[in-house]
């Protein structure tokens, strides 16, 4: 199993959020690695709602790492609802097709669902989410 972090960055913004996933598998190509990770977060997105606590509370050094980023909360989890794996897969898929984000590996677009990629523990990986403007032209 490998250990892999993800840079996350949305267009227009300055803040870079870092995710870790864990593979079980090697990664031949973008459309692996897409699964790879989309699985991955379903799995953490379920076992929250799985292993829920009943009653939260939040420790003094939860409490100051929170106010760092501007807002304080316990987690509580309102939608119980399990995430479908499967359909997780087929919106990231049709997402990237769309550019609804775009792909780095290592500074380099990765512009082909098949091109093959080569990762090893030191690869910066960069998932970037476009944004698009909104309103109308009259």
């Amino acid at each position: 199993m490998q250990e892999f972090f993800i840079n996350l960055k949305r267009l227009g913004k300055k803040k870079i959020y870092t995710e870790t996933i864990q593979l079980d598998f090697k990664i031949n190509d973008l459309k692996d690695l897409l699964v790879a990770c989309v699985s991955s977060k379903v799995k953490d997105y379920n076992s929250k709602r799985e292993n829920n606590q009943l009653l939260s509370f939040l420790t003094p050094s939860q409490i100051q790492e929170q106010s760092e980023t501007g807002k304080i909360g316990f987690g509580d989890i309102a939608n119980y609802n399990l995430a479908d794996e499967q359909a997780s897969i087929e919106t990231a898929i049709q997402a990237y097709k769309d550019d609804m984000f775009l792909v780095f590996i290592n500074d380099e677009e990765i512009t082909d669902l098949n091109e093959n990629i080569s990762l090893t523990p030191d690869t910066n990986i960069t998932f970037l989410r476009m944004t698009f403007l909104t309103g109308t032209y009259w």
